[in-house]
């Protein structure tokens, strides 16, 4: 008898598959929250957003290319954001490559400036609960990643 049969849940799927789906179901997300505009983007933006109304976010994405990862301010900054997330019980998962999320959320719809994509907070409509198939997906693997304690579990984007 295995742990997973014990507790009554299904071991994590495996390998490459389960990583691309969560991939995929990521990038579904993102388009349909944008279409929605419950999109929010920038590290500032996604803090003010948490503190006002943390029951409002469904789900986070951090987002750090690899000249990232040295910048020190922006490691607190994600630090203090998977905190908040993890006390608020907001999934959250990390994308090791902003030029892909870039493509995929594009500039900002009011100035067509490049966005701040460190931080990206998907938020409930105010319609009668919006549920998002992508989003299930993936709270299912954020809850399978937490099982085997990864807490930030890091999702590649497709192609």
């Amino acid at each position: 008898m295995t742990l997973e049969e014990i507790h009554g849940q299904q071991p994590m799927p495996a390998g490459h598959d389960w990583m691309q789906g969560a991939g995929t179901a990521l990038h579904e997300l993102l388009v349909s929250a944008q279409r929605r505009g419950c999109l929010t983007a920038g590290v500032y933006e996604s803090a003010k957003l948490m503190n006002v109304d943390p029951d409002n976010v469904a789900f986070c994405v951090l987002a750090a290319d690899q000249e990232d990862e040295g910048d020190i301010a922006l490691q607190i900054h994600f630090t203090l954001i998977q905190a908040f997330c993890c006390e608020n019980d907001i999934d959250i998962v990390r994308v090791n490559d902003v030029a892909k999320l870039a493509a995929i959320v594009g500039p900002s719809e009011d100035s067509g400036e490049p966005r701040d994509l460190h931080c990206i907070l998907i938020t409930n409509p105010n319609e009668e609960g919006w549920k998002d198939p992508a989003l299930g997906k993936l709270n299912l693997f954020c809850e399978e990643s937490r099982n085997v304690n990864d807490w930030v579990p890091t999702i590649t984007l497709p192609e």
